[in-house]
């Protein structure tokens, strides 16, 4: 597989459709325009990997909406150099879009099948990520405190060890719900204290507890 004009340009024209739906960080465009989706999508599906819409990948799962990698990512307000916590690396893309922004990304996959596939992915473009293969309700102890953290699966409650593992001052994005999904943006102040806003339904692949 390439990169070629054909889909920079289908990615230049996905960043116009993102604007259009109220993405305005910048950060987050030029990761979206820079990171070759088609890379991540099932073989077959490349020609749809620019279009803004959920496809499936292996396993039962699916590779997340551009809007909804876009507008997570947007709420993270992620900065160079920053230390991030994935929940869910599913095809790899999100931490792609992370590592591309600059972040320091550690991310942890529940299905083996998919933590070696994504591994592959991400090792073949360049991407520097630190992948886990284990349960993402435990987050990464041994590398907390995150700047950020964002979890891309649709979890019935807010796990309290992922918010334990959150630095002050920082930012968690979370979908929380059952079959649909309310985006939650937990933000830690320098005393520790939490505030939660919501930000608008969406529908994501569930999250389980356990490998």
């Amino acid at each position: 597989m390439e990169d070629n004009l054909i889909f920079k340009g289908l990615r230049k024209k996905l960043v116009e459709t993102l604007k259009q739906k109220g993405i305005h960080s910048q950060p987050v465009l030029d990761a979206i325009e820079k990171v070759p989706r088609h890379f991540f999508v099932n073989k077959g599906l490349e020609k749809l990997a620019y279009e803004d819409q959920a496809l499936p990948i292996s396993e039962g799962q699916t590779i997340s909406q551009p809007f909804t990698v876009a507008f997570q990512t947007q709420l993270l307000q992620i900065e160079s150099g920053e230390k991030v916590l994935e929940i869910g690396t599913g095809s790899g893309y999100q931490a792609a879009i992370l590592a591309q922004m600059g972040a320091k990304v550690f991310t942890i996959e529940r299905i083996h099948q998919l933590f070696l596939s994504s591994q592959s992915i991400l090792n073949y473009l360049g991407y520097r990520v630190h992948q886990f293969y284990g349960d993402g309700y435990l987050g990464k102890s041994s590398y907390a405190p995150f700047h950020k953290i964002i979890v891309t699966a649709g979890a019935q409650e807010i796990p309290q060890t992922l918010v334990d593992q959150l630095a002050p001052k920082g930012r968690m994005v979370i979908p929380v719900g059952n079959n649909t999904q309310e985006m939650i943006l937990i933000e830690k102040n320098e005393n520790n204290q939490i505030k939660i806003t919501k930000h608008g339904q969406f529908i994501f692949v569930p999250f389980v507890k356990g490998k």
